[in-house]
Order: C-alpha cells, then sequence, then structure tokens
C-alpha cells in the first residue's frame, strides 16, 4: 500500500499519550486498530480490536502474531535493546511496515549542539539490556543508549526499506503524562506572581503529540527528527497565560546561571527551561519535505487546557512520569531575591 492511505494498523501500546493520539488519528482516517498492550493503566479505546499481552513474553508475541498481517505497525514502548529485537522478529511476517518511534536522546551531543539526522548517533548493539550506557550531566544517557539500540534491532530485522525511524523533541498536547505544559498551565491558574526562566526572547520547537501521531500514520521509509516550529518563550507562556490565569504575572528572571545558582533545576523543576545550545536546535526539514505538518503552539495550548478543564490530568494515572517541580515556596523566595538584586543594580 502507498503511504498515507488507510489500511489495517497495529499500535504497541494504545493508550497513552503517543499511542492514544496514533489510534485517534487512525481511526479517523478510517483504518482498522489493533492495539496490544498489557492493560496495567491507561484506558482502552473504543473501535480497536484489543490483544492482551506482554512485549516480553514470546508466548505473547507469537499469539499477536497470529492476529495479522497489518500493513503497518507503530511502535511507541520500546526501550530494551534485546527486547525490540524480539518484537520485530516476531512481526516481521505478518507486518509490511514498522515505525519505532525513538527520541532526539539518541544522538551523542544532544543537548549541547544543534542536530541533523547526520549528527552522531550514540552507539549501542540491537542486543543490549536495559542498563546499557551511561547517564552524563548534560550528554548522554542511559535512555539515549538503548533508544539507540533499539533503532538498530528494528533495522536489523526490517531493514531501512521497511523501516520508519522517528526522534521526536519535546511532545506536548492533551493526555500528556510527563506533566509539562499542564504544569504551566495550573501554575498560570493559580495566579499571581509567576517565574518565568530565561530570556522571553528565547526560541522553544515542542510539537504537538498529534502531529507525531499523523506524521507516523504517512512517514516514508527514512530517518526523521520531529519537532514542531519554533516559537519564543515568551510568547508560550504568554499564550499559557492568557488561556489559562490572566490575572497571573510573568516575572521574566532573564539571567540564567544566577537562576541555576539559586538550585533550579533546568528541565524538571521548571518544565520546557534548558540552557544548552542544542536542546532547541532540532532541524526537522527533512520530516517537513515528507509531510510533517504543525497545529501550530496556540492550538496545542488551548486544547490541553480544555482537556484539563473536561476532567483530564497532567499525570498518568499509575504516577509514572511525574517529576519534582519548583514549589510555591522555592519560587516566592527565588522572586524576592531576584527583585532585591534588581533593585541593587538599579541603585
Amino acid at each position: 500500500m502507498a503511504e498515507g492511505e488507510s489500511g489495517r494498523l497495529l499500535v504497541l501500546g494504545g493508550s497513552w499519550f503517543l499511542g492514544r493520539a496514533a489510534v485517534t488519528e487512525a481511526l479517523a482516517r478510517g483504518w482498522s486498530v489493533t492495539t496490544f498492550r498489557r492493560g496495567r493503566s491507561g484506558a482502552d479505546i473504543p473501535g480497536v480490536e484489543l490483544i492482551r499481552g506482554d512485549r516480553t513474553d514470546t508466548g505473547d508475541l507469537a499469539r499477536l502474531a497470529s492476529a495479522g498481517p497489518w500493513d503497518l505497525v507503530i511502535d511507541t514502548s520500546g526501550y530494551v535493546p534485546r527486547e525490540q529485537g524480539e518484537v520485530a522478529r516476531a512481526l516481521k511476517p505478518v507486518a509490511e511496515r514498522f515505525v519505532f518511534v525513538s527520541s532526539v536522546s539518541v544522538y551523542a551531543r544532544w543537548p549541547l549542539e544543534p542536530l541533523t539526522e547526520a549528527s552522531e548517533v550514540l552507539e549501542c548493539p540491537p542486543d543490549a539490556g536495559p542498563d546499557f550506557g551511561y547517564d552524563g550531566d548534560p550528554g548522554p544517557s542511559v535512555y539515549g543508549f538503548t533508544k539507540a539500540g533499539c533503532e538498530q534491532a528494528v533495522l536489523e530485522v526490517f531493514g531501512a526499506d521497511r523501516t520508519v525511524i522517528l526522534r521526536p523533541g519535546v511532545m506536548l498536547g492533551p493526555y500528556e503524562y510527563v506533566d509539562r505544559l499542564p504544569w504551566w498551565l495550573r501554575r498560570m491558574s493559580r495566579g499571581g506572581r509567576v517565574l518565568a526562566p530565561g530570556s522571553p526572547d528565547k526560541e522553544i520547537q515542542p510539537v504537538d503529540v498529534r502531529d507525531v501521531a499523523t506524521f507516523a500514520l504517512a512517514a516514508p521509509s527514512g530517518v526523521f527528527n520531529v519537532t514542531g516550529t519554533s516559537v519564543s518563550t515568551g510568547d508560550f507562556l504568554g499564550r499559557c497565560r492568557e488561556v489559562a490565569g490572566p490575572s497571573a504575572e510573568l516575572v521574566w528572571v532573564t539571567d540564567d546561571r544566577w537562576l541555576i545558582d539559586q538550585g533550579v533545576r533546568q528541565w524538571t523543576e521548571l518544565p520546557l527551561w534548558r540552557t544548552h545550545a542544542g536542546a532547541w536546535s532540532v532541524d526537522s526539514s527533512a520530516a517537513i519535505a515528507a509531510g510533517l505538518r504543525t497545529l501550530g503552539y496556540g492550538r496545542t495550548i488551548a486544547d490541553t487546557w480544555a482537556w484539563m478543564q473536561a476532567g483530564g490530568v497532567g499525570v498518568g494515572d499509575d504516577g509514572r512520569g511525574v517529576e519534582r517541580r519548583l514549589g510555591p515556596a522555592k519560587e516566592a523566595a527565588i522572586l524576592g531575591t531576584w527583585a532585591a538584586r534588581e533593585l541593587d543594580h538599579c541603585g
């Protein structure tokens, strides 16, 4: 079948964030969708053929393969190379094409340098276990090493002509469980003085999870970075304020080094704030040329807030992805110290 046409789709995962978005988009486009998941968390989506099973169980994989064939497989839940190889080998006879969702973390110099698909990738064998590699600060991570090994495992089985590797940056949107955009929206809704980190002119490039899902359904074979259109931090947080808390006051702490010296942790305490040169400089021109389209940050923010207002929560039911964010007391203390510093400078 030609890329972008509907057919039979298998999603490994299918209840969380990207997997859910892929299933929802595929159903809307007329695909016949099967999901393979353990069912221990998240919710099943009506309209799919559900197969319960564990991707680490060879018997479950054999049972899954017997339900094929599929025109396309989208794997959003592969993290261990040797297990990824088992999944690929089980599905090779019954799957035409395989989309593996990787990460920009596979690059050896992320987040330190700007990246293209030609940038150096971390080396990890396709049969590695879950602990391969090491964690740098900043720099390589076990997560990045093992994702790179998973890429190799899929390519080794399906070959380059039947494989799509997607390397998204930060994904945002409804059903997010890492609590990045939902945290900012909750913070704005609380009102008061909000610590806004770094320069408001600094550009970021988060991508809507629905854009990644749509691209996964139609992407040609190859390796693609997937990021959103760049937007300034000022515009992004300003839109969060407009949507969720118009009474909030953004206080820009523009000295990154000073903020770090106050003990504020990048990426975790203040989501989306990262000072390294390559964190938000990932080239996705190849994906755009291949059909990637983006909804825009305004739509992502508005739709996420609407989902939250309808009862959506920013963290998964089982607590995965929870990261300790900046608390009110620490935020107030830092803003007070910053205000005094600014008065001293003015004096």
